[in-house]
């Protein structure tokens, strides 16, 4: 028979029936979550944001829709909040105050366009729970569909604050690449950075690296349609870098990597003498408990576990996951043998924080 100091404590049933108000929120909300991702993905927001009170049938052929499909997601739509509905004409209206955080014209500031990784996740959630019994991870190659979302994320950004926002934070920069210097981007992606940096300082000599193929091969098209002659791709590993720069980039992926801390010394060891390491990434904590509060701080973990961690792991790597925080992320700069790390927030960008790394 237990004693009393070893039985649970009764519930508070007040407290008891408070969280389980908030977890059919959560539910409602995660499904709130993937119908956004469908309507950014179909261009409904952006459909509506245009458009007087319509009913589903007009809403449906403004966005060459099947009207039965967007009949239910309006639905959903307009019992989550998101839209607003008059019974008597039955008509749909996206109020200006939303359409702000949900249409192609916010820019940075849609949100929407980050729910379709809640539909990725999905797509990997059994190999994941796999992991959670076997160890391991899951591999790049069952995201097909991140690298693009990646790209359409980080272009938000790029093409609203990367030259006259990101480039000002290191002093004097955009003076010398007016002038022409060697850049590189690693983790490039589909290589939309260069391309950004090149069509603004065509000077300079831009250069992307990643281990993607597909990557790569997206970049250089983009480069030849726009007939950009600054920019060059190479498929190559992170930790071998060839060449020298005078400023090097990785915005969003050191924290992925399978090997950050050989990347980061191999970067420190390809910057030319006064070149800098400019590095966008994940804005939170080492420390657990300073990021409880944080405003994205359940999908930075979510997207952790279900991506960043579980790919690093794929393959032997650190798994650094939501543990690279500012803290880790200083040391191992540090640790890479850069001496002068500068820690600047973007407006704008209230995912990621920058680092502006150098060397004596």
């Amino acid at each position: 028979m237990s004693s009393p100091d070893t039985q649970q404590a009764a519930p508070d049933l007040a407290r008891q029936e408070a969280f389980a108000g908030e977890v059919v929120d959560i539910l409602n909300k995660g499904a709130l979550a993937l119908l956004m991702s469908v309507g950014h993905q179909t261009g409904l927001f952006d459909t509506l944001a245009g458009l007087p009170p319509s009913t589903s049938a007009e809403i449906a052929g403004a966005a060459d829709l099947d009207e039965r499909y967007v009949r239910e997601w309006l639905g959903g739509m307009v019992v989550g909040g998101i839209v607003t509905y008059e019974p008597h004409g039955e008509t749909y209206t996206l109020p200006p105050e939303h359409a702000a955080s949900l249409t192609a014209a916010a820019g940075p500031d849609n949100l929407a366009g980050m729910m379709p990784y809640i539909g990725l996740i999905g797509e990997v959630e059994q190999q994941v729970v796999r992991c959670f019994r076997e160890g391991g991870g899951v591999p790049y190659s069952a995201y097909p569909r991140f690298q693009s979302l990646q790209a359409e994320e980080t272009a938000r950004v790029y093409d609203r604050a990367l030259v006259d926002t990101i480039i000002p934070l290191v002093p004097g920069l955009p003076e010398r690449l007016r002038g022409g210097i060697d850049v590189l981007d690693v983790g490039t992606g589909q290589g939309h950075a260069p391309i950004v940096l090149a069509k603004a300082y065509p000077a300079g000599r831009f250069h992307g690296l990643d281990q993607s193929e597909a990557g790569i091969e997206a970049g250089r098209a983009d480069a030849a349609r726009l007939g950009l002659g600054n920019v060059s791709y190479t498929v190559g590993d992170s930790t071998e870098i060839s060449g020298r720069y005078d400023l090097i980039t990785a915005f969003d992926v050191i924290h992925d990597l399978a090997r950050p801390q050989a990347t980061l010394a191999a970067i420190a060891g390809a910057l030319r003498e006064g070149g800098t390491f400019l590095m966008g990434d994940i804005a939170a904590s080492s420390s657990l408990e300073k990021n409880i509060g944080h405003p994205f701080g359940p999908a930075l973990f979510g997207f952790s576990v279900f991506y960043c961690m579980t790919t690093s792991l794929s393959t032997g790597g650190a798994g650094l996951g939501t543990v690279w925080g500012q803290e880790t992320a200083v040391r191992m700069l540090r640790d890479a043998g850069f001496t002068e790390v500068d820690v600047r927030t973007v407006e704008g960008d209230p995912l990621n924080v920058y680092y502006v790394a150098t060397k004596d």
